[in-house]
This record gives structure tokens, C-alpha cells and sequence, in this order.
């Protein structure tokens, strides 16, 4: 029924460079939520708090050369996981092939993402309108995987005051952003209490950065 659905919607514009493929993921999207299982043994979800002591909406955890932290030191892209002292585990070739091939898709053929944020949202959890600004490589798209219960997505503009488009996203969903919309506000409403057959009542999102390598810290 998911194919099927993902069939009836088509590709979608949101901006210049930034685009919604509906149903791209889904035909690996059982494989991509192993993977994610996986991952979250040796790097277990946590909710992180901002450099204000506020607790974030969703659990996240991350794969590849560096991942996304935040906590009282600020935001930044680190090399080993700061709760477990060991390195991120190594991205799995099928989340790195995805990535590359929506990228190429939406018109980024040389994207090549070090870093994986994993999102776990629950119902109730959100994500406010933000900027992805920290990876300091702004000539390479960002690449988002949608997988289990639907999200409503906010896309708006350069300046936090422009207008805002908001997409249901569903399982398998991918959004593509970069060029002149690679520094686009964006942001997740509250997950609706709802049910999806290979998640339950969760949300997971996948975001693939390219982060300049020069920024990695310890």
C-alpha cells in the first residue's frame, strides 16, 4: 500500500534546489530501520540538551566521521560519542548509497555525506524552525529520510520571517535541499499520536551532511 501511495504523489518542488522525492526510500526503508536498530546498540539514543540547558524534543544518536552534539560546550560535529568515548560507528554502505543517489536525483551528483544525524521522534516530539549552519560545507546539499509514522514538514525561506510551506512526509519520503536553499528554515510540528506497522508510534529521520573536516573535534 506504501508503494502504492508513494506512486500517486509526484515530485515536488519546494524552492530553487530544494525538492521532495515521495516513496524514494521505500523499497529499502525495512533495511534502513535494521540499520538504525543496529546502530542504536553500540550508540544507544539520548536526548541532548542546547548550550542553555534546554532538553531537545527528539533522542538522536549518529553514524559516519563525525557526529551532531550539543550540550552546555555548544553545537558541534565530534569524532567519538561523547557517552560512549568510542568513535561513531562507520556509516552502512546502504545508508551512504541512498543518500548519494536522492542527492543525485535532486540534481547534487557529487554530494558524498560524512556524517548521519538519527532522529527518533515520539509522539508529541518536534522540531523547531532552524538552519543547518554548522557544517561550515554550504556547496553540499542536505539529504533527509523520512521513516515510520507521518511528519509535517515546514519549509521556509532564507530569513526566519519569510513565509512557510508545510508537506506531510510519510514513510520513505526524501528531501532535498542546497544551492541558493541550503540555508532554508526549516522545522517538524508535533508527531501526531498515531500507529505505523514497522515502527509503532515513532518517527525516525535520517539527515546526511557533508561537514568540512576541519571543524571534527575530539
Amino acid at each position: 500500500m506504501e508503494d502504492l501511495f508513494a506512486t500517486l504523489r509526484c515530485r515536488t518542488d519546494l524552492a530553487d534546489g530544494a525538492v521532495l522525492l515521495p516513496g524514494f526510500a521505500i523499497s529499502c526503508a525495512e533495511q534502513l530501520l535494521e540499520g538504525i536498530r543496529h546502530l542504536a546498540l553500540e550508540t544507544p539514543f539520548r536526548i541532548m540538551k542546547t548550550p542553555g540547558g534546554r532538553p531537545l524534543s527528539v533522542a538522536t544518536t549518529s553514524c559516519g566521521d563525525c557526529g551532531w552534539y550539543t550540550d552546555q560546550k555548544g553545537y558541534r560535529y565530534v569524532r567519538t560519542d561523547p557517552l560512549t568515548g568510542k568513535p561513531w560507528p562507520q556509516m552502512p554502505d546502504m545508508f551512504f548509497e541512498l543518500a548519494c543517489t536522492a542527492a543525485k536525483e535532486a540534481g547534487y551528483p557529487d554530494f558524498s555525506p560524512s556524517s548521519c544525524l538519527i532522529n527518533r521522534y515520539e509522539p508529541g516530539a518536534k522540531m523547531g524552525l532552524h538552519q543547518d549552519r554548522d557544517e561550515d560545507d554550504l556547496s553540499s546539499p542536505i539529504v533527509s529520510v523520512s521513516l515510520g509514522v507521518p511528519a509535517r514538514f515546514a519549509f521556509g525561506g532564507l530569513l526566519k520571517t519569510d513565509p512557510v510551506q508545510r508537506h506531510d512526509l510519510f514513510h520513505g519520503d526524501v528531501v532535498v535541499w542546497g544551492g541558493i536553499s541550503r540555508l532554508a528554515w526549516h522545522g517538524v510540528s508535533p508527531i501526531r499520536e498515531t500507529f505505523h506497522p514497522q515502527t509503532g508510534a515513532m518517527r525516525y529521520n535520517l539527515t546526511f551532511r557533508a561537514i568540512n573536516a576541519a571543524l571534527f573535534q575530539p
